[in-house]
């Protein structure tokens, strides 16, 4: 069975067990690594692998042919995108008319992004220029661009690039809506035994608790140049409770932002019922 996730280490960490065959009633996998700039578009097109890793704002373009799968994702607290600067002007009116970069314009952190500026963002954001998210940091450091949505790591690094945090959007997410965030989503094909795919990787997470060092090399493998401790501070963040289950909360919190964003036009219209089938 093929499967697309990215190399970071939260998803390292919540399929080490599945792929290592650690767990029982796995089929045997084959993984491909990428980021969910690449995979949003792949479901979206009816392409890549039959369960794959997205941003829970792909959902709308995916759900008729994927089903959500409610664990082994990134949905929380404190876990929000941020916009960072190089300015003085750390209000919300220094992006009006600006150039901002972006990791995907299928992204949870675009939404957010879209959301909170149209609130607060006279006159509206300028350009949106799409960029993989480990150029961005840089590109707002050189002044290639005027701000950078940033995801991931990012939250743990960006001081050491001289940048600023306008504002961080899960915190203005949480505060508005009294919900967590949902960041990254597992979908599988409506085609296969989503029930059993459902049970496997949620036998992936708890072992992956249980044996927090079984897949330190293979977290470290990935990791993408990271040390052990801004890799750990990932897993920890990222890896909670929603990720065993998406209870009521997280599919409240899934609805409320695809529901806000459909309202503004961001995402298609589509069947919110679906989110549980």
């Amino acid at each position: 069975m093929k499967i697309a996730f990215s190399p970071c280490p939260n998803d390292t960490f919540v399929f080490h067990a599945a792929v290592h065959g650690l767990v029982p009633n796995v089929p045997k996998l084959d993984v491909t690594y990428a980021d969910i700039d690449k995979t949003n578009y792949w479901a979206a097109e009816g392409k890549g692998p039959e369960i794959q890793k997205i941003s829970y704002a792909a959902l709308p373009w995916v759900l008729d042919d994927y089903a959500l799968i409610p664990c082994g994702g990134a949905l929380g607290r404190g876990c929000g995108p941020l916009v960072l600067t190089v300015g003085n002007d750390q209000s919300p009116k220094a992006l009006s008319g600006k150039r901002v970069a972006v990791p995907s314009e299928r992204s949870t952190a675009y939404l957010l992004f879209r959301l909170w500026a149209s609130k607060v963002v006279p006159g509206g954001i300028g350009e949106i220029v799409v960029m993989p998210f480990h150029e961005i940091m840089p590109a707002v450091r050189d002044g290639k661009i005027d701000a950078g949505l940033v995801i991931h790591e990012a939250r743990f690094t960006y001081q050491a690039f001289d940048l600023k945090m306008l504002v961080d959007l899960g915190q203005w997410w949480e505060e508005d809506t009294q919900l967590p965030i949902p960041l990254g989503a597992i979908v599988a094909h409506r085609s296969l035994d989503t029930v059993a795919i459902e049970k496997w990787i949620r036998a992936s997470v708890e072992y992956a608790w249980s044996n927090p060092k079984a897949s330190e090399a293979y977290v470290m493998e990935h990791a993408q140049e990271l040390s052990r401790e801004v890799a750990k501070s990932h897993i920890d963040l990222y890896v909670n409770d929603f990720t065993r289950d998406l209870g009521d909360a997280g599919f409240d919190a899934v609805a409320s932002l695809l529901g806000r964003a459909g309202a503004e036009g961001l995402v298609p219209e589509f069947d919110l019922g679906l989110l549980r089938k």
